[in-house]
């Protein structure tokens, strides 16, 4: 039996059960293992038992909570503990695949009320591997992500589902400097683990440290903003992550917050953790309005995307303020490449281009846009999701980096923010729409022949551009859905144009 020893709160301590403040001796530990596994899923110093093969069969894994970009699905129905014990064994075989001198896996989560639970089954699986555990604690996404950066750790996982609703959990999982992981380049490996699954049987488990990152990951954040004046802005935290981290990270800052839903609480009580949906911008709107704010800003669960409003409580586009925050970091580093993704007005590249910069066009999807980062060395990318992403961010998107640079901009300027956005707004889209489509390749290929005489390419889905009129149509990369983004110079051709590509999507006679 071995003596783990693991560091809590700086102090060293041995067997301990959760709960209790005084240890125990190895006998008794192992005693009440074999009375208790595998239900205390929180013991740090487990060791297999010998009918572990006949537990975890009983356990099936639902393949489908493997995504294009994360692993997710619903608590208990299609992930339960023990699915994430094996999950967390198969995040840390693959790690050591790809890097054999791999050993530390840093581990943070979300306030949801699944996460606790997860996450410590996580751990369990990672930790009889051997790696080694750096837990950080409840946190935001990009903290997760920032610590694997900033600390040189060899990967990490987050346990959130982001804006999806409360009965939903799951994984966010990066490799060594913050590369993320997407189904070509890890999570289907990791599937494929999973469904084979058999217990490690290494003698020597993995270690758990705890960790506070806050501090560096504050210090780190504001040094993507000059200086400050005093600003009044409210900030919708959804109940989720940001109600956390933005308090810490303003405190000392001249901006006054004036917070909504800043309690920690994975019900979600209030609304869904979904700033993309304009219902749920409603509070947000309404209290810019009646306080007068500067602007207004919402955050998702996982605090990693975030929406503006403007001192009138109206909605920005996120590619509109990609466009806004690009000139900023142009006005630093002239000729600088800036990412934009392919559902992006025409204004993106317009006004990158007036400010000498380079445009560069995406597929959609944070490992692809996080990978062109890298590979094209630009200095910032944003998608219109809300996700935004900074090259001196460890190539990672951080929704607090967007919300100082925005709160920087409009200091510098002085300037309120409906007239920084205004020249902007010189297109007409029709924002994202979904539709249910049973072949959707099929249907791609139709709207491919119909619209043949235009400028037609298929970097993600097909986009189809003319001269005064654009659409892209793409298959989701998390739902079963089409997804249509079209754009024209006029009200007039917007509207002509998404009847057009409606009526054929749902399959109606023109």
């Amino acid at each position: 039996m071995r003596k783990e020893q693991v560091v809590e709160n700086g102090e060293v301590r041995h067997h301990r059960c959760p709960g209790e403040t005084y240890t125990i001796s190895d006998s008794v530990c192992r005693g009440r293992q074999r009375v208790n596994y595998p239900k205390c899923n929180v013991c740090l110093d487990k060791v297999e038992p010998a009918n572990f093969e006949q537990s975890v069969s009983e356990s099936k894994i639902i393949t489908s909570i493997f995504k294009s970009y994360d692993i997710r699905g619903k608590y208990l129905e299609q992930l339960d503990d023990l699915t994430a014990r094996k999950i967390g064994s198969s995040i840390a075989q693959f790690l050591k695949e790809v890097n054999p001198k791999a050993k530390n896996i840093v581990v943070g989560r979300d306030m949801r009320l699944s996460s606790k639970s997860l996450t410590n089954a996580l751990i369990d699986g990672i930790c009889s591997t051997g790696m080694n555990i750096v837990n950080i604690g409840i946190v935001s996404t990009e903290m997760t992500t920032f610590a694997v950066g900033h600390y040189n750790y060899d990967g990490g996982v987050m346990v959130t589902a982001s804006h999806n609703s409360a009965e939903y959990n799951g994984f966010k999982i990066c490799r060594e400097q913050a590369i993320p992981l997407s189904m070509e380049t890890g999570i289907g490996r990791i599937a494929k683990l999973t469904q084979q699954y058999h217990p490690p049987r290494g003698e020597q488990l993995g270690k758990v440290v705890l960790s506070d990152v806050f501090k560096d990951y504050k210090r780190h954040v504001l040094r993507f903003v000059d200086s400050l004046r005093n600003i009044r802005v409210v900030v919708d935290a959804g109940n989720g992550m940001a109600g956390r981290t933005v308090p810490i990270v303003c405190e000392g800052l001249p901006v006054e917050i004036i917070p909504l839903y800043f309690e920690l609480d994975g019900a979600f009580p209030n609304h869904d953790p979904n700033p993309l949906v304009n219902e749920n911008l409603r509070d947000l709107q309404n209290k810019v309005r009646e306080t007068r704010a500067h602007l207004g800003v919402a955050f998702d669960g996982d605090a990693d995307r975030c929406v503006f409003v403007d001192e009138m409580g109206r909605i920005i586009g996120c590619d509109i303020m990609t466009a806004v925050i690009a000139r900023q970091f142009l006005e630093r580093e002239q000729g600088a490449t800036i990412l934009y993704d392919l559902r992006s007005s025409w204004v993106v590249p317009e006004e990158i281009k007036a400010a000498g910069g380079v445009p560069y066009r995406e597929r959609v999807g944070h490992s692809y846009m996080k990978a062109a980062l890298r590979e094209q060395k630009a200095v910032f990318g944003g998608e219109l999701s809300g996700h935004y992403y900074f090259r001196d961010n460890y190539c990672s998107d951080s929704g607090m980096i967007a919300f100082l640079t925005v709160l920087g901009l409009l200091s510098a300027k002085r300037m309120s923010l409906s007239n920084v956005v205004m020249p902007l707004k010189r297109y007409h889209a029709t924002g994202e729409l979904n539709f249910e489509v049973d072949d959707k390749d099929a249907k791609i290929e139709e709207i491919i022949r119909k619209f043949s005489t235009g400028k037609v390419d298929r970097l993600d889905g097909v986009t189809v551009e003319y001269q005064d009129w654009w659409f892209n149509v793409r298959k989701s990369n998390t739902e079963p859905l089409l997804r249509l983004n079209l754009e024209g110079k006029t009200h007039e051709l917007m509207e002509k144009g998404k009847k057009m590509l409606i009526n054929i999507i749902q399959g109606k006679l023109l």
